[in-house]
This record gives structure tokens, C-alpha cells and sequence, in this order.
């Protein structure tokens, strides 16, 4: 486009220094009130919150006027950053600066509405005649399709024919809540926002180290000799948390890498970039690999003491032509027996410390790394061996103790069939070069929605329980079964592994669900469970949808219509259900999917015969509760005024449908009331319970006096649970999520501290409360050798006494084990140190390996193998006719978002809607040469699946790559624009993306497809 941004300002009459004043909280972005910054101390109130968009969790300053007088109600006029905060210390994003006009925008809902089936129009409804109609429908339902046994008599107790979509913003109460009304109903097609953004991470990050979050946090960052950012933006994405990536570089002289398709804003201030081709990241990183292992660039004594580096691996294991032993053509999938250790008599696994065991972990994944040579990987990625090298340089000179590298990564290592690989193989370069568990070392996931870790945590998924436990399956039909096999057995003698605690977080969540109805006598009530035969995540559930297999569905502070792959799929899904119920704030896409929006949404009304009910919810600035961001800490905020209208809070809407079905099952009987009947739930209000009695819930209780070993009672019956070490598998304690433990104590609720005093290394360690027990840096005993020295005693956070372990922060290891007590410090792992070799845990290999996109330029063989795709990564069978070929669609696509948009959300937003106010994609300057095309020239983008039109923004900053040989092209596709809200209309995004998804957590692939590009 021509028109530049200062420009177009001065056009609409802003100034740019207006519009920095505003963008910074200085001036309100409507008329709200004039002199804000004047009158704000002297009238207004000022409540803490957090912001409710990324996963920095920036503190907020909110400031309302009214004084609570009869039928006077606050309204928030003003929000700026807290300058307490310790990782955004006053700072708002363009995203951030712009909560008030998303508070305040006239797509807020104001109250009930209902489409009736083939109606055009929405009509204005009571919450009584909407929440009766709800009941009523999912009762029917329920009762019509309620699977109690399986085709083989195992009882199952599910319910697949009605699904709910959980929100990523909304808080962890809500979370619970969540939870238990979609299990005490049996609902299996139970997902949320965690599918599409970073499943993958844990899917990885769980087998290699023991749990699946950042490793780190924030602050942190700052700490790095070497940031490597990859699969990520976080100048774009995450501007205020990029604050600590240009810490590092200033006041540490650390070297900043940028290894993206674009040449990003993370690129522009960095100091080197390498492009390449999207879906092609895995190849690099094991490139990356190869080259630590044969130029000898690795910590040995890290790698020989916390790694499981020394340990052999079975005789029978292999890897040929792209795929491990045990691969099953006909099922994709593989027996992976052949993926273990060989083990001595005890059954411990056989380790050969010097390494000569041609066997040993290290000597195969060298071997299985041998074939990235700098050569290869150019030609697979497009990098520039030279720039290619250099990354490798780089990252190999913090093989040395006294200096750490950490990756930042998100949504681009996530979207890819191969996504969970991608990071693993990111893993694996960490352990190597020792960064695992240093200051400025790591891996840090950067979450991109402000509770999606929180609902990560809170089990939300379709096959998961809270606490990163498993839902049982159909084979688990006694709970002695289900805790064999979930209950991991030590891989070395005296290892802490534990995960042989299952059996007292497992026990503890049923006494939280079933209350007094959960007795040893019934197995804590492990019947009423639902249990799985398959996995029915987002991906999955909408095939059934789309094949008529789903009747009701609760889309809850979500928009799948323009948030899942292939939308126009999506909308003839949702046009096959009888009834839709969404909950949200704002008047979005999908509970308007019936609406006939022209080329933006070509929809027949008449003929959609769904049942629409629009509940509208409150946002995050009018609730209590807490949401965890990217660095696990649970951060408690607070309500600053009544939401708009008649919209109500989803625990109020949950809780009213939730007892109105209970009403309904004691009146009139019904399928397998048990379940639902037996669910505690017994807040002070049933129908809206409150943010803090849930919270406390969550925390857990002890049910009987609780001794210790010596038989001393630690925790009175009654009493809030300290920490998950008291917790017993005898029914005498609950908990609903026992990595939350700790939260809410009977010292107050610890989510709700505010001391940020530094103890050492930007460690804060009394602001909010980080799960687990508080603590900031995983894996942290990592940071000190065997015998307790500091790798580097600059970045020492913990130290022995003497007696105990103690420092800046909670030391990731049992208190008391000393120095050369030989207990590994990744006290998660059965093993106790970090894998190289992962065994059992993913689905596609225990080493990484590049496998194509599902949609890639690439046709011809590399890497000398013919297997060119996830050979395990699920292929629904009327998706093949829906994938495209290179010679249809010659050009790479990938998705993004930039700096003033959030997804779908801040296009609601007025003052955000100015700054971007037209969709455009991004393409390079000799694509656009060959294509004829101008910037600001309209362009279709089509992919097999469909079309979108939008300016074109023609740049250098997408450069041709040379890829196996032949010349390629990219296409950048920002993912925030659509029919809804204050920007002028535009496409949905994900019309062109393909329903397919990583093999191991269904993530869909949005970051690698191929599309072709058209001046209209």
C-alpha cells in the first residue's frame, strides 16, 4: 500500500504524537472523560488486573468512576500499565493500550439472543426462557445417545453427540467449572484453545524433561549470552515481554538470532537473521545437532551426568527409510516395544558411562543426526549454508559452563504435523549444550492467549485430567488398571521419579468431584468418568460434526468459525447441528456462521436449520480470578466493574444450565443420572458460584487430620493444603489440580501477592505464585554439577547449607538430598535426568526426524528416504480431495499476526481498528515482479480449499529461497480480519489452511501450506 501509517494519520486528523500519547494510556481513546490523568486520583478507584490478550500477563491499572450508589454503577474510563509489575513494569503493548475501547466496544452483548432454525434474524430472549431451552435440549439429547457401554460391554459412561469448546481467556475457576460440567455429563469432545496454539509444546517438553511449560520465565531472558528466536515473534507477538530479549542484549552483549521465513520486527532488531522455508524447522534444528556432535561442541559432564545420554538402547530398535522399527502401514501407527532401554536383572535400565556401546543413546542419535549435513539442510530449508554455519557457531559457543543460550518459540514450531518433533528436536539441542535448568537458559514456550496455560493445567482436553494426568480409556476398566499404567516405575535406583505419586493426585481429584460420594468402596467414584476410545480433539470432533454425527455444541469464549483450519468446512459443520450455544463477550463470527455475509461468508439462512443461542459473558475487567501465564505464574485479578446490560459471568451461566439439568434428571429420571447427580458442587449459590470458594477448590482440603511420617498432624482436618507433599491416596485430601497446591493456603490466597523484590537474577518470587510449589526455574539443581558447584557461579540461584538446599529461588529437588547423592535433578523423569531418547512418550519416534508438510513444494525424495510425510500424523479420509498440489498452488504460505491485532479479539476495538484497519497480505518484491503486482493492488490467495482477497503489501522482507534445487516463494497471511467487528469486512484466514494436524497433539497445520497468489 502507499499510504504509510503516518500518513493515513494525518489524513484521519491524528496526530502521530496523539496517537503515541494514546497508544501509551495518556489520553481515553472515546470521550469517556475529560482531564483523565487530572481527576483519576482524586475520584476514580483503581483495581489491579492483568491484560487479556497474550501470555506476559502485564499488569494493568484500571481507574472507574461511580461511586456505588443505588443503580449507579463503575465504568472503567481508564487503563494503564502497574509499574510494579515485575515483567511488564508499567508497559502496555498497542494491544494492551487499547483494553478500554475493547471493554467498552459496541460489539459487546447486551443480552440473550436466539436464531430460530431458518430464521435471518436474531431475537432478544430472558436468561430464564435461554437457559430452559438449553437444558432441555442437551437433557433430550443426553438421553438419546448416552453410551453406557461399549460394543465390547466395557462400561464406558460417554456422551459423544454434544461437545463444548473452553475458553483461553476466561480464569482458571472458570476452568473447574468447565471441567466438572462437561465430565458429570460424560461430554468426550471437550477441547480447548490449547489445540490449536501450543499442545505440541507439552507433548514434548513433558518427555524430555519431565513437565511441559517454560522452563524459565520472563525476566529470565535477560540472563542469555544467546537468544535464539525461532518458530516465534515475540517483537510482534509479545512486545512487552521482548523488553527482557533487549535486556539481555544491552546490558549482557548477548547476540540475538532470528531464523524465520520474514524478516520480521524480532529480525530487525536482532543481530542476524537467516530466512527459510516454512515447515522446514525440524531439518534446521537437527542440523543444528549434527553439527554440536561432530565438531565435539557439547558440555560432557552435563551431558554425561543429567542426560540420558550413557543409558542403551534395545537391539531391536532401528530407523530406515524414514521410519522407526514397528511401523504399521495399514493402522499409521507403531508398536513401539523396540523403543526402550536394555535392562539388568532388577529391570533398571543398562547404562556404559564411557560411551563405547555402539548403542548408547548419544551414539545413535549421532549416528541418526549424521545424515543434516550444512549441505543438506541448505537444500531442504533454503538458509544459506553460510548463514546456516553461523547459527550453529553461535549457539556452539555456549557449549561452555560459564555461558547459556535460550530458544523463544511459539506458534511456529506448534503448527505442523511434525510440530511436537520440532521442539523436541530444540530439547535435545538445549541438554547438549547444557542450558537446561541455568539462568538465561531453557526453553520458553510463549503463550499466545492469557489462560491457555492455565486450561493446559486444568486438563481441558479431550483425553486429559488436571494436572497433566490422563483420563482412562476404554482397557482401563478397574482403577487399579488405570493407576498401573499410569504410574511410572523407576528406569534408575534412587531416583525421586515423581510420578509415583499418581495414585495420591489422582485420588485427591475424584474427592474433589465426587465428594462424600467418592469411597474407597466404589474406587472414589472411577466409574462415572468417561472413558475414551479415541481421541475426540477439535480436529476430530468437527469431522464428526461435518459428517452429521454431532447434535449440540458450547462454544465458550471461542470462535472456531474462524479459528479452526478450512472455514468454509467448519461452516457447513455447524450448519448440521441442531442447536449452538456460545458464550462471549462479543458478537463474533461463529454464532453468526448462518448469517449470508457475501464473498466474506456465503451462507443460505433458510436452510440452515441450527438453533442459535447467544449468551453474552463478561470480560476479563468485571471478574475476580486468576489466569497463568507463559511462566506458570498464577496471577490473581479483580473485577472493576459490572459487565454491559444483562450479560452475566460463565460460571453464572454454567452453574444456572448445570442445576436446571439436575432439576431435570430429579423430575423426570433420565440416562445415568449418577454422574451428574453425585458431582459436588456445593457452593453457597449452585447457579453462581464464586471465584473464590472455586479457587479454593481447586487448592484442595485436608478431609481428616493429616501426620507425617513420625505421625505428627501437619495439616488440621478442614484445612487448606500447604503443598501437593501432604496429599494421600486414601481419600483423606482433594484437590483438583495438585500442581496448584499451594495457591490458596490457609495463609491467604498466594495468587494474590504483590512483592516484587528481586532475590537474584530477576527472580520475584513473592509476586503472584508460580505452580510448582512457587517455583520460578525448573530443573534449577541443573544449573550446579554433581557435587553441587555452580556451572557458573554469576548465575548461581540455589546452594547446599549444609543441610538443606536453599537460594533465590525453590529448589527443584528433594531439600535434603546432598551434593553427590547421585539423585538426578529432573526429578520428574523416571530415569531422573533429561531425555535425548524419549522412548514411549511420542507418538512418531523417540528421536526427532523432518518429515514435509502435508502441502509441500518438495515432491522428490531427501535424505536419502522415500517416507516424505509424518508416517503417523492422521489423514481423515474426505480430506485427501481437499489438499493441494505444487503445480495448482506453487507458493508457501504461513500465517502470523502482528503488533496492534490479537487474533480475532482487538478488531472489536475501535482505537486497534484504526491502526489496522484493512486486511493485506504480505508478499515479496520479486513474486510481485513476476506477478505484476503493485502494494496496495488487491490479490486473491487461493488454496484447494478456497479463497481470499486483501491489499497486497509488497516487501523484501519475504526473500526466494532456493529449495531443493528450484527457486521458491512465500506468502505471508496475517490471521486477524473477518465479518464481525470494527474493521472494515475482510476474509477469515483460515479459509485456506488445511485440516490436518501434529501426529502427537492434533495441533492444527497452519504455518506450511502451499496457495497460489492473483491480481484481481
Amino acid at each position: 500500500m502507499t499510504l504509510g501509517r503516518r500518513e493515513f494519520l494525518r489524513n484521519t486528523g491524528t496526530c502521530v504524537a496523539g496517537a503515541s500519547a494514546l497508544a501509551l494510556g495518556f489520553i481515553p481513546p472515546r470521550a469517556q472523560a475529560q482531564e483523565t490523568r487530572q481527576y483519576k486520583l482524586l475520584r476514580a478507584k483503581e483495581t489491579r488486573n492483568n491484560c487479556t490478550y497474550c501470555s506476559v500477563g502485564c499488569g494493568i491499572l484500571m481507574y472507574s468512576l461511580g461511586d456505588g450508589a443505588k443503580n449507579a454503577k463503575a465504568r472503567i474510563f481508564h487503563i494503564e500499565g502497574d509499574p510494579d509489575h515485575p515483567v511488564s513494569r508499567g508497559s502496555l503493548c498497542p494491544k494492551g493500550a487499547g483494553l478500554v475501547d475493547f471493554i467498552h466496544s459496541e460489539s459487546r452483548l447486551q443480552y440473550p439472543t436466539y436464531r430460530a432454525p431458518g430464521s435471518r434474524e436474531w431475537k432478544r430472549i430472558s436468561w430464564e426462557e435461554a437457559t430452559d431451552r438449553i437444558a432441555r435440549l442437551m437433557k433430550d439429547d443426553r438421553d438419546k445417545n448416552f453410551i453406557q457401554r461399549n460394543e465390547k460391554g466395557e462400561l464406558v459412561n460417554r456422551w459423544l453427540s454434544t461437545g463444548m469448546l473452553a475458553s483461553s481467556a476466561a480464569s482458571n475457576e472458570t476452568g473447574l467449572l468447565d471441567f466438572k460440567f462437561a465430565r458429570s455429563l460424560g461430554i468426550m469432545g471437550l477441547d480447548c484453545q490449547a489445540r490449536l496454539c501450543h499442545a505440541p509444546t507439552v507433548a514434548a517438553l513433558g518427555p524430555s524433561f519431565g513437565r511441559g511449560a517454560m522452563t524459565n520465565n520472563w525476566v529470565d531472558i535477560k540472563n542469555a549470552n544467546v537468544v535464539l528466536i525461532m518458530g516465534g515473534n515475540p517483537a510482534e507477538a509479545h512486545p512487552v515481554g521482548f523488553k527482557w530479549v533487549m535486556e539481555a542484549k544491552i546490558r549482557n552483549a548477548a547476540q540475538v538470532l532470528v531464523v524465520d521465513p520474514r524478516f520480521n520486527r524480532s529480525a530487525a532488531v536482532a543481530d542476524f537473521y537467516a530466512p527459510i522455508r516454512a515447515g522446514s524447522d525440524a531439518a534446521f534444528l537437527l542440523g543444528v545437532v549434527n553439527y554440536l556432535l561432530s565438531h565435539d561442541k557439547i558440555q560432557h559432564e552435563y551431558v554425561q551426568a543429567y542426560t540420558n545420554a550413557a543409558l542403551i538402547v534395545r537391539e531391536d530398535f532401528q530407523f530406515h527409510d524414514g521410519v522407526f522399527t514397528g511401523y504399521d502401514a495399514a493402522k499409521r501407527s507403531y508398536d513401539m516395544s523396540s523403543w526402550d532401554y536394555e535392562r539388568d536383572e532388577q529391570g533398571f535400565a543398562k547404562k556404559d558411562l564411557t560411551f563405547q556401546n555402539p548403542r548408547c543413546v548419544l551414539n545413535l542419535l549421532r549416528d541418526h543426526a549424521s545424515r543434516y549435513t550444512p549441505e543438506l539442510v541448505s537444500q531442504i530449508t533454503g538458509t544459506p549454508e553460510k548463514d546456516f554455519l553461523h547459527v550453529c557457531e553461535t549457539l556452539a559457543s555456549t557449549s561452555v559452563p560459564d555461558r547459556t543460550a535460550t530458544m523463544l518459540f511459539a506458534l511456529g514450531w506448534t503448527h505442523h504435523t511434525n510440530g511436537s518433533q520440532i521442539i523436541r528436536t530444540a530439547a535435545i539441542i538445549q541438554m547438549l549444550l547444557g542450558n537446561v535448568g541455568m539462568p538465561g537458559g531453557g526453553l520458553n514456550a510463549l503463550r499466545g492467549h492469557s489462560n491457555i496455560q492455565g486450561y493446559t493445567d486444568l486438563g481441558l482436553l479431550s483425553t486429559r485430567l488436571p494436572g497433566y494426568m490422563n483420563l482412562p480409556k476404554d482397557s482401563q476398566q478397574t482403577l487399579d488398571t488405570y493407576l498401573q499404567a499410569s504410574t511410572p516405575k523407576a528406569d534408575e535406583p534412587g531416583e525421586v521419579n515423581y510420578w509415583h505419586n499418581t495414585p495420591k493426585f489422582f485420588v485427591s481429584l475424584m474427592k474433589t468431584l465426587w465428594g462424600d460420594h467418592a469411597t474407597a468402596a466404589n474406587s472414589w467414584g472411577y466409574d462415572w468418568l468417561p472413558k475414551w476410545d479415541r481421541s475426540y480433539d477439535m480436529l476430530a470432533y468437527f469431522e464428526l460434526m461435518h459428517q452429521g454425527k454431532v447434535n449440540g455444541y458450547i462454544a465458550q469464549g471461542f470462535n472456531p468459525l474462524a479459528a479452526m483450519p478450512d472455514k468454509n468446512k467448519m461452516r457447513d459443520a455447524f450448519a448440521k447441528l441442531k442447536f449452538l450455544v456460545t458464550m462471549d463477550p462479543l458478537d463474533t463470527e461463529t454464532s453468526n456462521f448462518w448469517q449470508d455475509e457475501g464473498v466474506y461468508n456465503d451462507a443460505k439462512p433458510e436452510e440452515i436449520q441450527t438453533e442459535v443461542f447467544r449468551l453474552p459473558s463478561t470480560c476479563f475487567a468485571e471478574e475476580n480470578g486468576s489466569i497463568v501465564n507463559s511462566a506458570r505464574w498464577l496471577q490473581w485479578h479483580f473485577s472493576g466493574a459490572q459487565p454491559p446490560g444483562e450479560a452475566w459471568s460463565d460460571g453464572h451461566i454454567l452453574g444456572t444450565i448445570f442445576t436446571k439439568l439436575r432439576a431435570l434428571y430429579a423430575s423426570e429420571g433420565g440416562v445415568c443420572p449418577e454422574p451428574l447427580m453425585n458431582m459436588q458442587w456445593n457452593y453457597r449459590d449452585p447457579e453462581e458460584p464464586t471465584p473464590e470458594e472455586v479457587a479454593q477448590e481447586s487448592n484442595g482440603y485436608a478431609l481428616a487430620d493429616i501426620q507425617d511420617a513420625t505421625g505428627k498432624v501437619v495439616v488440621r482436618k478442614g484445612e487448606l493444603l500447604p503443598d501437593f507433599s501432604v496429599m494421600k491416596d486414601d481419600g483423606t485430601t482433594s484437590s483438583y489440580c495438585w500442581i496448584f497446591a499451594g495457591s490458596w493456603t490457609q495463609a491467604g490466597n498466594q495468587m494474590a501477592r504483590r512483592d516484587n523484590t528481586d532475590t537474584g537474577l530477576g527472580n520475584t518470587p513473592g509476586w503472584a505464585w508460580a505452580w510448582p510449589a512457587n517455583r520460578r526455574l525448573l530443573y534449577n539443581r541443573a544449573s550446579m554439577d554433581p557435587q553441587g558447584r555452580p556451572w557458573d557461579p554469576r548465575r548461581q540461584i540455589i546452594e547446599w547449607n549444609g543441610q538443606r538446599w536453599v537460594g533465590a529461588d525453590v529448589p527443584d529437588y528433594p531439600l535434603t538430598s546432598p551434593p553427590g547423592s547421585g539423585v538426578g535433578p529432573f526429578i520428574m523423569q523416571s530415569e531422573g535426568v533429561a531425555r535425548l531418547f524419549s522412548g514411549h512418550s511420542l507418538v512418531d519416534g523417540p528421536f526427532p526426524e523432518h518429515y514435509e508438510p502435508t502441502e509441500s513444494p518438495v515432491t522428490g525424495p531427501a535424505l536419502g528416504k522415500t517416507v516424505r510425510h509424518n508416517p503417523v500424523s492422521r489423514v481423515f479420509a474426505d480430506e485427501k480431495p481437499r489438499m493441494g498440489d505444487p503445480e495448482q498452488f506453487p507458493y508457501v504460505a504461513t500465517t502470523y499476526s502482528i503488533t496492534e491485532l490479537f487474533r480475532h479479539w482487538t478488531k472489536h476495538s475501535q482505537l486497534n481498528a484504526i491502526m489496522q484497519p484493512e486486511q493485506f497480505v504480505e508478499i515479496g518484491d520479486r513474486l510481485a515482479g513476476k506477478l505484476h503486482i503493485k502494494a496496495g493492488d488487491m490479490v486473491r490467495v487461493s488454496s484447494k480449499r478456497g479463497y481470499i482477497e486483501a491489499k497486497a503489501v509488497v516487501t523484501k522482507r519475504l526473500k526466494r529461497l532456493n529449495v531443493m534445487g528450484n527457486d521458491l516463494d512465500q506468502v505471508g497471511i496475517p490471521c486477524h480480519w473477518g465479518f464481525k467487528g470494527a474493521t472494515r469486512k475482510g476474509f477469515l484466514a483460515n479459509t485456506l489452511t488445511p485440516a490436518m494436524g501434529d501426529a502427537n497433539s492434533q495441533t492444527p497445520e497452519f504455518k506450511a501450506f502451499l496457495v497460489n497468489v492473483e491480481k484481481v
